[in-house]
């Protein structure tokens, strides 16, 4: 592969607010907290880690895809209340990734979607390549094929 690659989780910052929240506040946002009760299961989006069995989570809608496009696209996700940002080298596939059925989809720079492809992720590597073999491609997102929820998004390093 000779594109280099970054992937990224969503800041923490956007969500440490809820963490603070009782039970009524968060049901008016449409979020919920939740107690992990399996590993894997509960996927966390800051720290792109699954959640250990007993750790608190929310789970709240999150517009993923916030672009003028047709594409614009949300969906359930979930936060670690215990959760640092994700700080991966470049090219560095988390297990997050690595241990599950993915959906990709290539944007170009307006947000439409260009191509797709389903991969296992431990070949996401190769499929990422291909993806960024074309110049018009601009960032990926990679949601879970199972389940359907976003996972993270990859950009040119």
């Amino acid at each position: 592969m000779s594109t280099s690659f970054q992937i990224t989780g969503l800041p923490l910052l956007e969500f440490s607010p809820l963490f603070s929240l009782d039970a009524a506040e968060l049901s008016k946002r449409g979020a919920q907290r939740l107690i992990a009760d399996k590993k894997p299961g509960f996927p966390c989006r800051v720290s792109l880690d699954d959640a250990e069995p007993g750790e608190r989570v929310i789970l709240l809608p999150f517009v993923h895809h916030n672009t003028g496009s047709s594409y614009q696209s949300s969906g359930p996700i979930f936060v670690r209340e215990s959760a640092a940002d994700a700080a991966l080298a470049p090219n560095q596939i988390p297990n997050v990734v690595a241990n599950r059925l993915l959906s990709v989809r290539a944007y170009d720079s307006d947000g439409m979607m260009v191509d797709c492809n389903v991969a296992e992720g431990s070949r996401i590597t190769q499929t990422i390549g291909r993806l960024f073999d074309n110049d018009r491609v601009r960032y990926l997102h990679l949601h879970n094929a199972r389940a359907g929820c976003y996972s993270c998004r990859v950009d040119r390093a």
